[in-house]
């Protein structure tokens, strides 16, 4: 069961691992909390092979433009080409423990090939804010992001959540996994693939005139 920091909510302890007590502050976290438990309700009750990982933020390229790492690259590459003027995002001082999509699928495929079922986090255990996803892709593309970026309190959110960061170190020891992607290769990537999206589409446009 794909389980989700969320759960943790304002957490009583920092990092969080799979013992850290749950304190989800959002209908998504109170959710994810219900299939969790639901996943070891049937494992123990029936003797499923279910497993609960409990993924911190992941990202790549894929990433939906209704999040805010998706929109701060797709903005970051619109006003590259000229397409956007400024992007206005809530707390920059939001701060989240962020990876790269593949490896976090490589940990539940890792997870699935176990001899038992167990729940596992998995994160990078680096925090990292949205000021600072901002600054390396504005800085890819040799923009100064304070001349663009607008902080606009009408985005924040009406519960945040505060230090959730992971304590993998169960998924390291018993299952020999570790990320690979740093942040900043993660960060560059979704702005380069952004970069190249909104060319063509560009480029498309221009050609429909």
């Amino acid at each position: 069961f794909a389980a989700s920091s969320e759960m943790y909510g304002n957490a009583e302890e920092s990092p969080q691992n799979e013992n850290t007590k749950f304190r989800p502050r959002s209908a998504y976290g109170i959710s994810k909390l219900t299939g969790y438990h639901l996943a070891i309700n049937y494992r123990e009750a029936y003797g499923m092979f279910l497993v609960n990982v409990i993924l911190f933020n992941h990202e790549s390229p894929r990433r939906g433009f209704e999040f805010v790492t998706r929109k701060i690259s797709s903005h970051a590459a619109k006003i590259k080409l000229g397409l956007s003027k400024e992007l206005r995002l809530g707390n920059l001082e939001a701060k989240r423990d962020w990876g790269h999509a593949k490896d976090y699928v490589k940990a539940m495929w890792m997870m699935m090939q176990a001899n038992s079922p167990d729940d596992y986090v998995i994160g990078t255990g680096e925090s990292h804010s949205v000021k600072e996803f901002v600054k390396i892709a504005f800085d890819h593309l040799g923009l100064d992001y304070r001349e663009y970026v607008v902080e606009d309190q009408k985005y924040y959110r009406p519960a945040e959540i505060y230090n959730l960061v992971a304590d993998a170190s169960k998924a390291r020891s018993k299952l020999g996994w570790s990320y690979q992607y740093r942040f900043i290769d993660l960060v560059q990537e979704m702005v380069e693939s952004d970069l190249k999206l909104f060319s063509r589409n560009d480029e498309l446009s221009g050609k429909r005139r």
